[in-house]
């Protein structure tokens, strides 16, 4: 299953702290854990290992160590995507490392456009610090992030880990429990605390940690196209 988390506050971007968010979500990966952290950001992450089980520890990074990613979900084509990355260097046999080599080669839109499966990744430019944050194209994998006024403090698979942070207070959110209590679903963006969205499905966020600057942007969306030459047999 896996779970990943950050911390884009410097100011809580610590080792412990992004530990205890960690260890909140270790059901979603009783067998390994990894972490990063420097003066802008704190990134974890919990692996259950399906694929690559000996190399495929993480953060992966990339081979002039500036890229790195924090990983959870399966990419069913990946070895397909792989066929045309040919020149990168790879050190695993994993999905993890396909989806950062396509992110280097050809940037988070076009890379995304060429997946096809479940899951909800994070990729850090250590060098121009840097981060992007994405969700599969139906949601499949969760991910949730908190925001305090207009900035994004942390981000995580489970709500529950915003809960070990110590500025972090949860306050209900009437609006969509009413809509739960109404239609046993909640169709709002924001969820049952207050300032906790989630990302929605093919939507990624990208940040800049020197500016402080960020956006959400919906990368793919589903259309239907009716085909007219269809007969309709009476």
């Amino acid at each position: 299953m896996c779970g990943i988390t950050g911390i884009l506050d410097k100011n809580l971007a610590k080792k412990e702290l992004i530990e205890r968010m960690t260890r909140c979500i270790a059901h979603r990966g009783p067998d390994d854990e990894g972490y990063f952290v420097d003066s802008k950001i704190a990134l974890g992450m919990r692996r259950l290992s399906i694929i690559d089980l000996e190399k495929g520890s993480q953060p992966i990074t990339s081979p002039d160590g500036r890229y790195m990613i924090f990983y959870n979900g399966e990419v069913y084509n990946y070895r397909e995507v792989k066929e045309e990355l040919k020149e990168y260097k790879f050190k695993t046999e994993s999905d993890t490392e396909v989806i950062l080599a396509g992110f280097i080669k050809w940037g988070a839109n076009e890379m995304l456009s060429r997946l096809r499966g479940m899951f909800a990744f994070a990729i850090y430019d250590e060098v121009e610090k840097k981060i992007l944050v994405a969700r599969d194209q139906f949601g499949i994998k969760p991910l949730y992030y908190w925001k305090k006024g207009e900035e994004i403090v942390a981000f995580s698979s489970e709500i529950k880990s915003f809960f070990s942070l110590p500025e972090f207070k949860p306050v209900v959110n009437d609006a969509t429990v009413y809509n739960y209590l109404s239609y046993q679903y909640n169709p709002l963006r924001e969820t049952f605390f207050k300032g906790v969205y989630k990302l929605l499905p093919g939507h990624y966020i990208s940040a800049d940690l020197k500016s402080g600057l960020w956006q959400e942007k919906r990368y793919w969306k589903f259309e239907f196209h009716q085909n007219n030459n269809l007969k309709v047999l009476l």
